[in-house]
Order: C-alpha cells, then structure tokens, then sequence
C-alpha cells in the first residue's frame, strides 16, 4: 500500500483495472477457454472497465486533491458487490485476515455480541431483530432501527461480513452504535452496550379459545426448537388442541434444512422451497407426506417485517401452497447461499452463489414474503412502503381477553371462523 503513492499514475489506473477484470471475470464466470457462451458478457465487462479506467484518469488528473488510490479501489469493489444483493461482501487483505482468524462464523473463540440480528439496507447497517431479554433490547433497539456507525466508524463503508464481527467481542467489552430510529428523529442517537451472552429463546407456548388454539413461538428455528414444536404437534389431540397459530415474527436466525423440516410438519404434499444459482444445480425441496404431524389443522402465521431467512421459506411454502393464512407485514428479504473467493492480493468476496425460491417462483432475497392478511404493527409502520422503517411488533398479549396485539386478534378472529 505503500508504495502505491509512489507509483506514476498510470501505473495506478492500470493495476485498478487488473483489480476490476478479476472481479468481473469471478462475478462473471469467464475462464481462460474463452467459453463463447461468455463472450457477449466479457464483452460487456471490458467495456466496463473502459469507462471505469477513463472515470480514474480524470479522478487523478482533475479531483481537487491527490486522491488516495486504494481506498478509492476499495470502495468502489465494495459497491461493485452490494450492488449485487446485501449478503454479498468485498473484503480487504486486512479485512479478510480478521475475518478468518474469527473463524468466520458468530461466537467463535467466545465472542458474544449484544443481541442484535443485522443486514444491510438502505446502504447502512440494519436491524432485522432483536432478541428478546438481550442488552440491544434493553437499551430499546427495535427491528427497523438503522445502526450509523458502529464504535465511531460509518457502516455504509464496512462490508455487511465485518460489520457483523465488529458487533461482537470479548464478554464485558462495551460497544457503541449511532442509532437512527423509526421515530423520525435525523440525528443518530449514540448508545453503548455491555456485550454479554443472550440466552436462547425459548419455544413461546400458550393457549387460546377454551385450549382450542395451540400458540407456538419458536424464537430461533433450529434443531431444537423444532423438534419442540414437533412434539407439541404430535401432543395436539390429546390436550384438546384444534388449531394452529404459528407466530414467526422476529424470528431471523436458524437453518434452512430446519425450516423446511419444520414446513414439512405442517404440509402433507406439495413445493417447500427451490434453491438456484447461475452455476448452483437447481435443487427442489418436496413435502414428504410421511414425515407430516398435522398437515389439515387449521392454520394461521404471523409475520412481520423482523421474519427473515429460514422463517421466510416456512411462511412462503405455508402460503403458496395454500395451507394457511399469513398475517401481518411483508417480511424482510433473506434467502441465499453464500460462497467466498479468495482473490489473489490477500482480498476476498463472498458471493451469493444461489437463492431460495417460495413454490410460486418468488425470491425472498429479493422479493421477501407479502401476507395475504396485512396488518400492521402499530401506527407508524409503512403502508406498504418498503422503505418506510417499521415500528416493533406489540409485544404478545396472552390472555384472551386483553386484545392489544393487533396482528394477533386478526390471526384469533381468523382461527375461530376456520371449521
């Protein structure tokens, strides 16, 4: 890096475009057997990269400074790869160093964070959930909420991967968010947390109409909130139960194999999911009617727009397929397979190699997953604007006769008119 401000400027423009043709050439599959299949995107690409390197020239000829090469490269990669969908990442050789030592995956080498589930939006960091109980929920963050800056440093300029590990850290450690909220407030509001580690949520359980309504929450959908789930399905008849209502809101981590596990519960025959790539061989998930608990129940899910991920593919296949009644606000857009590509300057990308589908033929990446029932959480939420910053879901009223929980009398009015 160094000796870059020492290199004459042409030197500079032309390793920034061998920086973009490898990009482009990983991105766009192109390989050294000139593959004709490819030729009209290389192409395309080389053209690109034209007009990219004419942009530097008169960067280094007429910006009103000497501009700093490698940041500039590295911003405009890091664009070059959110453009494409949130999940995908440019990591620096620094970058990807920190992220390797870190295992890569949340909580390794005891790492713990603050109890906050994040994407990107709106070019920011975003919460997509809360868990419930955790230090990011005591200090009030709410799904919707925009986090500025984290520890002082502009999340539009971090990668969606390293903003995730700068979130967590050592037990005890403080972190400090700027927080722009749904309340219209411009200014970022500076919050710190102690990190500690959450506790898992629990399978929420309750019951409704004289035990007629089986409620189940489970705050993470995983292997073993799905198999509670599963044993209260099979524990239905005996205890009196009749009908479903399946609350997925705020639910944002699990795993898809779990998900649709967990739909194959509820549904006896049909499409669970589809997941695609360009070079990702198009794999089709089926309900296997052996493996149903309750597949003819009358059923209702809420959503929100804190459902993300392995709770999208649930509510998608539950609604495509005509198995229940979805209820609440369209959800958040989650659902790919990432891979990373080790670039040969120490960087690093990690593409979204292949998306989930609803049986419809949907993207919930892209297109996420609209209830048939729209109800929203409180007063603020967007009326169906996807750029509106939603309000957090009311918290769940257990007793049947206090109804505040908008999105859940909607379910409860719907579960009691189902024969």
């Amino acid at each position: 890096m160094e000796m870059l401000r020492f290199m004459p400027k042409i030197a500079k423009i032309l390793l920034l475009a061998a920086s973009v043709v490898l990009v482009l050439t990983v991105f766009l599959g192109v390989n050294t057997s000139g593959v004709k299949a490819a030729a009209n995107a290389q192409d395309g690409a080389y053209h690109q990269i034209e007009v990219y390197t004419e942009v530097m020239h008169h960067i280094q000829q007429d910006y009103v400074t000497d501009p700093n090469i490698p940041a500039v490269t590295h911003g405009a990669l890091r664009g070059l790869l959110e453009s494409l969908d949130a999940d995908s990442s440019y990591l620096t050789a620094d970058d990807y160093k920190i992220y390797k030592a870190a295992g890569s995956t949340p909580g390794n080498g005891g790492r713990v964070q603050v109890g906050i589930n994040v994407s990107k939006r709106y070019g920011y960091a975003t919460v997509v959930s809360v868990v419930p109980g955790s230090a990011a929920d005591k200090a009030g963050l709410i799904n919707g909420d925009i986090l500025e800056a984290i520890d002082g440093r502009d999340t539009r300029d971090i990668s969606l991967a390293m903003i995730r590990l700068m979130l967590e850290g050592a037990p005890g450690s403080t972190l400090t968010v700027g927080v722009i909220s749904h309340d219209g407030k411009a200014e970022p509001v500076k919050t710190s947390m102690v990190r500690a580690a959450a506790a898992i949520p629990l399978v929420s359980v309750s019951l409704y109409e004289n035990n007629s309504i089986l409620y189940l929450k489970p705050g993470v959908l995983d292997s073993d909130h799905v198999d509670v789930v599963e044993a209260k399905l099979k524990g239905m008849q005996k205890a009196g139960n009749k009908k479903i209502l399946l609350d997925l809101r705020d639910v944002a981590t699990g795993e898809m194999p779990q998900a649709v596990r967990l739909t194959n519960l509820l549904l006896g025959s049909g499409t669970i999911a589809t997941l695609q790539g360009q070079k990702f061989p198009k794999q089709t998930f089926t309900a296997d009617a052996a493996k149903a608990v309750q597949p003819t129940a009358p059923l209702v899910v809420l959503v929100n727009r804190g459902t993300a991920g392995p709770a999208e593919l649930v509510a998608a296949a539950l609604l495509d397929n005509k198995r229940a009644n979805l209820v609440g606000e369209k959800t958040f857009g989650e659902g790919a397979e990432q891979k990373t590509f080790e670039l040969s300057d120490g960087s690093a990308l990690i593409l979204s190699v292949a998306k989930y589908a609803s049986p419809s033929g949907k993207i919930m990446q892209d297109e996420a997953v609209t209830p048939d029932v729209l109800v929203s959480s409180g007063a603020n939420a967007g009326d169906g604007d996807e750029e509106a910053l939603p309000p957090s879901a009311a918290p769940i009223v257990k007793k049947p006769g206090v109804q505040l929980d908008e999105p859940l009398s909607k379910a409860l009015d719907l579960l009691k008119a189902k024969a």
